[in-house]
């Protein structure tokens, strides 16, 4: 049993927040036998890696030895010697030279005077010897940690050995600070000289804000707004444990911090990081506490802010490390954030009023001026508000709705409860705001607030609608608001507009009718006509066309141009779920991919100017649908990964993100992690209650086992797709372009009759609007259908028809899939030997595409092609006639003696396919087993 350690018994890699690649890299290091050496700052988590993968890798070692040294002990001569070797002395001394036992036993215990000096030799060897000796019995893993804090005696016995393990089995696993400057970085090559040659160094970055949101999660600190959280990962830099440190500050305090304020620096923090203020004069320190408080501080502006020796100041502070150079620039950079923070943190309230003060007159930015004039401010007052409310203004054109949300509830603060517009209005706006940035929990809970006490109807409807807005996808949680909203808004039709227009998205999204979603809209649009409301009537026009075009209904093309009509709301024309949003769906459905790509690209640059967060996320996902279709699999992949990484930040949109996410890693990069994705797109779908995405995510999922080889799983999944997009009302098969899926997954599970069946109802509704692209992948499908049947002409036109319809509408990656198709078809054609050489052009295609996926497929099918599948025995010439091309190709290779595994290996498919469809076969042939496929192969009648 090996010897473990009950703390790191605690720990699993699990809890290794963010630190993925880190650990995989320490981990595959270990696992080959060879040291690791982890580095980085302090608190960045060295320890808890160390110690997750000292309790994995424990488990295989006979014996683990573990040391841990503090800077307050690093005098004391072999103190790390003495734990490392302590408690296995008695088991070494007895293989140990007399010399050397003795200079071990008196440098462990005691109990004799030994130096390296006097004795350096023998102790050199005796640690050299007794690491041999237990690895004489079993691996041995040594564990280290903070080995910046080793004494010099046991670092350099360690090193020693170490440099002379060779093929011994011990591995080093270790832990060392290192901060980045030239001094610290000396001392890292110090270490790693003094590490076994094989030794690994694998540093430890900061995490990012989406990580550190899952590790404040993970340690209890849940429900922080993501604003907060974005403070957090700013101040903290990344570091886990500074992180967690302003995590705890902020739970254990009374109340949240308010717009402005800074984040809650508890004393631990920041006796760690100000330690070296001492050092600096009264002076100095005020100069930086205003540059803590700026935004961009620089030299020129601290001078104007009244510190007239800020040159000197600066440059005493950047000797002591407080600041560090920005290569960017004049402006000052603090060598951590949390510096900055726990300076201003540490400052006297007065003092920190008077720094704002100074700043208000200093800066040159007007926002700057009102950020630092309220936070000079306190109390109540009409004007600072009304500077608050113009900065908040000309920061929301300035495409900054964050700071705009802040400023906004910064002037809701400092205006008068009778003042015009009032508190609550001012915070509305701040909340609606703080939703176009995708800070939807900052949005929810000032609207709540407001409805604490707001009587007005327009107010508490506006509340109303933030709150909505809020849930996002899951609008189903807030079902119970629509009563109240509706009861609020009277007869108001300025009101109610805004109500049914959000109406018509609970109909879509939570029961899935298409059809009473688009009649809420439309009557939305008309009462906001009546009303004078064009921001709403557009909106309720783009939706009403978006619904159509999904149902197929004729009037579709008509409400678009409706919704495109003057005049128009800017902020609207670009909103995700505007009229460009609609006109760009309606394109990629009518096969106009260039329009297509051209529209959505304006739509991308325009909300990135104006920083509205969700329909980014929503822009970039579209465009990485509109470069699959074109067979621009490598931009896509980059496209969806990008919008996905974005929503996981915002916390929007991470279903339909995942979703498409799938299908680019399912085209151009990973069917596993296609997957993955696809899997938690459905679970995202199924955990909000979206109809709508649920079917999108189940096709995606679908898909991706159809390119994993896993048909009867994708036909499982697209069977669901086929009988929820039916009960939505969903007729246009451009929607989400399953249906040549499903029939290539029903014909390779042996039913091609339902195969046919949706081929030819999805055909019906591709003809009557026109879906070019969707009729050509119905004939690549049909062409399956055939071939199964054999009929073999009658398959190769409807491929080559396909192939010709596909490349001339610009749909790339579905044109390749065609040729491959063609080229199976070839190659499988009775009577005649395989030619790899038709997959030349598939591939050429592909690899054009960079359809990866797809391109190992046709490598593997011209493998199995090259292998050549056993004949059919003459004695039986009908033998396999009746069987269909996938069963053929699994029965050739029994024939063989090829294994399930193999077989599924060979011809690019799951093992639970070929077992299906050796099933199929054994009742095809009438035969019981894989034996009587042999006795076939023989010409034996089987039993």
């Amino acid at each position: 049993m090996p010897r473990d350690f009950a703390e790191a018994a605690g720990y699993r890699s699990d809890l290794v927040i963010g630190r993925e690649g880190s650990f995989g890299a320490a981990r595959e290091q270990l696992a080959r036998g060879g040291s690791v050496l982890l580095h980085g700052p302090a608190g960045i988590g060295k320890s808890t890696v160390l110690r997750t993968l000292a309790a994995e890798y424990a488990r295989t070692a006979h014996t683990v030895l573990r040391c841990s040294a503090t800077e307050s002990e690093s005098h004391l001569p072999f103190l790390a010697l003495a734990d490392l070797l302590g408690q296995v002395l008695d088991e070494v001394s007895g293989a140990l030279p007399a010399a050397q036992r003795t200079a071990l036993e008196s440098a462990l215990t005691g109990r004799g005077e030994s130096t390296l000096r006097r004795d350096g030799l023998a102790l050199r060897l005796a640690v050299l010897s007794a690491l041999r000796a237990l690895a004489a019995e079993g691996p041995v893993l040594v564990v280290a940690d903070d080995l910046q804090w080793l004494d010099p005696a046991s670092a350099e016995l360690l090193g020693f050995a170490a440099r002379r393990l060779g093929e011994t089995p011990v591995r080093l696993l270790c832990a060392v600070r290192t901060e980045g400057t030239e001094t610290d970085d000396a001392e890292y090559d110090r270490h790693l000289r003094a590490s076994p040659p094989d030794t690994r160094a694998v540093r430890l970055g900061p995490l990012t804000r989406a990580q550190v949101s899952a590790l404040l999660d993970g340690r209890g600190y849940s429900g922080l707004h993501r604003s907060t959280v974005r403070d957090i990962h700013r101040t903290s830099g990344g570091n886990p444990l500074f992180a967690l440190e302003l995590g705890r500050a902020l739970a254990e305090s009374p109340a949240a911090p308010r717009p402005g304020e800074p984040l809650p620096v508890p004393t631990s923090l920041r006796a760690l990081v100000l330690s070296r203020l001492e050092m600096l004069s009264g002076e100095a320190r005020r100069t930086l506490l205003v540059a803590s408080a700026g935004a961009r501080p620089t030299p020129a502006l601290l001078r104007a802010a009244g510190r007239e020796n800020a040159e000197a100041e600066t440059v005493q502070a950047a000797a002591l490390g407080l600041l560090a150079p920005d290569p960017e620039g004049p402006t000052l950079r603090f060598a951590h954030p949390l510096i900055s923070a726990a300076l201003y943190a540490e400052a006297p309230a007065p003092e920190r009023r008077a720094a704002h003060a100074a700043l208000s007159t200093a800066a040159s930015d007007p926002i700057e001026r009102a950020r630092h004039l309220a936070l000079a401010t306190t109390g109540t007052d009409p004007e600072v508000a009304a500077r608050l409310a113009e900065a908040a203004a000309l920061a929301r054109d300035r495409g900054a709705p964050s700071v705009a949300a802040s400023l906004g509830l910064l002037a809701a603060r400092h205006t008068p409860a009778d003042g015009t517009p009032g508190p609550d209005e001012r915070r509305l706006t701040a909340a609606e705001d703080a939703i176009t940035a995708g800070e939807q929990d900052l949005a929810r809970d000032v609207a709540r607030e407001v409805l604490t006490r707001a009587t007005a109807p327009g107010e508490r409807v506006r509340a109303w609608m933030a709150v909505i807005e809020a849930a996002g996808q899951a609008i189903g949680e807030v079902d119970a608001v629509f009563p109240q909203a509706l009861a609020d808004a009277g007869d108001d039709p300025r009101l109610l507009a805004l109500v049914h227009y959000q109406l018509a998205w609970r109909s879509l999204v939570v029961q899935g009718d298409f059809a009473q979603g688009r009649e809420e809209a439309a009557h939305a649009a008309r009462l906001a006509a009546r009303a004078g409301e064009r921001s709403t009537e557009l909106l309720a026009l783009a939706f009403q066309a978006q619904a159509e075009t999904l149902m197929g209904h004729p009037g579709a093309p008509a409400t678009i141009q409706r919704a495109l009509q003057e005049p128009q709301d800017p902020r609207v024309a670009c909103h995700h779920n505007g009229a460009g949003s609609s006109r760009f769906r309606w394109l990629v459905m009518s096969d106009r991919l260039a329009e297509a790509r051209t529209t959505v690209t304006a739509l991308l640059r325009e909300v990135r100017r104006r920083g509205m967060a969700e329909s980014e996320v929503h822009y970039l996902r579209f465009l990485a649908e509109t470069e699959l279709h074109s067979g621009h699999c490598g931009r896509a992949l980059e496209l969806s990964r990008e919008s996905l990484t974005l929503a996981r930040d915002a916390g929007i949109g991470e279903g339909a993100g995942a979703m498409q996410a799938a299908l680019a890693e399912a085209a151009g990069g990973d069917p596993d992690r296609a997957l993955e994705l696809a899997r938690e797109a459905v679970r995202r779908s199924e955990g909000d209650g979206d109809a709508v995405y649920l079917s999108r995510a189940l096709a995606a999922l679908g898909h991706a086992h159809l390119v994993a080889g896993d048909a009867a799983a994708a036909v499982r999944a697209l069977r669901r797709v086929r009988e929820l997009e039916a009960g939505a009302g969903i007729t246009d098969p451009a929607r989400g372009r399953w249906q040549g899926d499903l029939a290539e997954a029903l014909v390779r599970t042996g039913e091609p009759a339902e195969a046919m069946d949706v081929i030819e109802v999805a055909r019906a509704h591709a003809l009557r609007l026109g879906r070019q692209s969707v009729l050509a992948a119905l004939d690549r499908s049909e062409a399956l259908v055939r071939a199964a049947r054999g009929e073999h002409r009658a398959a190769v036109a409807r491929l080559t028809s396909a192939r010709e319809r596909l490349a001339g509408l610009g749909f790339g990656l579905e044109e390749a899939r065609a040729v491959f198709a063609l080229a199976e078809l070839h190659a499988e054609r009775p009577g005649r030997a395989p030619e790899p050489a038709s997959y030349d052009e598939a591939a050429r295609l592909f690899r054009r595409c960079r359809a990866l996926p797809w391109l190992r497929r046709v490598e593997a099918a011209v493998a199995v092609r090259a292998s050549g599948p056993a004949p059919v025995p003459a004695a039986e010439p009908d033998g396999l006639a009746g069987l269909a091309s996938m069963e053929r190709q699994v029965a050739a290779l029994v024939m063989e003696g090829a294994t399930n595994r193999e077989i599924a290996a060979r011809l690019f498919v799951s093992v639970k396919t070929v077992e299906a469809t050796l099933t199929r076969v054994y009742r095809k042939l009438g035969i019981r087993s894989r034996v009587d496929i042999v006795r076939l192969a023989a010409g034996r009648r089987p039993d």
